[in-house]
């Protein structure tokens, strides 16, 4: 198994489950410094179309103090080389259910210049934030 200087996987992180927690763990063990991005609550917007139930800051929080983790930002992009530009990791880790989508092959040509491989990892099936959203949309966290 190759190990990695610098890693990193982004990701909502609504709803905290054991899916999410089983992947950071896996990403650490595959490198030396694990740096985690929550999705900016516009971001989630943007390209989801809702609300997250948990506030930005309030998932950053919970997903900062995750053993696993060694920094957490607040990713506002979903463009891998420019979060590159300002992480610089060596490999990128998503759910192997993301393999063979259109958006991560090409994500898998733009970031092999810089030197940064995709690497999957296995997906807890059957458990997902979506499913375990509150049809209402309330939020937790809000002031």
């Amino acid at each position: 198994m190759k190990k990695y200087k610098v890693g990193y996987t982004q990701g909502v992180y609504d709803m905290f489950h054991i899916g999410h927690l089983r992947l950071l763990n896996r990403a650490k063990e595959r490198c030396e410094t694990l740096i985690v991005g929550v999705n900016a609550d516009a971001l989630v917007e943007a390209y989801k179309h809702k609300t997250p139930v948990i506030s930005e800051a309030d998932r950053q929080e919970i997903v900062s103090n995750i053993k696993a983790v060694d920094k957490c930002i607040i990713a506002t992009t979903l463009d891998k080389t420019k979060i590159w530009e300002d992480v610089h990791f060596d490999a990128i880790f998503i759910g192997d259910d993301w393999k063979g989508n259109a958006r991560w092959a090409r994500t898998e040509e733009e970031l092999r210049p810089l030197g940064a491989e995709v690497v999957y990892l296995p997906h807890t099936p059957g458990i997902s934030s979506t499913e375990l959203r509150d049809e209402k949309g309330d939020r937790i966290g809000e002031a």
